[in-house]
């Protein structure tokens, strides 16, 4: 079984598990953790890395999260989760077109 408590660390882009979790706690207090941020109409989208494994089943970690910030909008709260830097990015220009192709009509 997988150990779901494991802490991760950025080394530029790439997660990098840290066991210790004083060094963790002390890398993400000063963490710069913003993968991508978009201000769509009134939406805003977040995408960060979160820094410890949202994976509740088999597979590779999920530790990178973009989430639409829109009062009162059908997207409000959307979430999406992803394994790597890559899919966070790719994922967060997705929703982002997306949300902006909704303005445009």
């Amino acid at each position: 079984m997988r150990d779901l408590s494991l802490h991760y660390v950025l080394d530029g882009h790439e997660p990098v598990p840290e066991p210790d979790v004083l060094r963790w706690a002390a890398w993400y207090e000063t963490a710069d953790r913003r993968v991508a941020f978009d201000v769509v109409g009134d939406a805003e989208v977040s995408t960060v890395f979160l820094s410890l494994d949202h994976q509740w089943g088999d597979g590779p970690p999920v530790l990178f999260e973009t989430m639409v910030f829109a009062r009162g909008s059908m997207h409000d709260e959307r979430c999406e989760r992803y394994h790597t830097w890559d899919e966070a990015v790719a994922g967060h220009d997705q929703i982002v077109g997306e949300l902006r192709a909704s303005i445009v009509r």
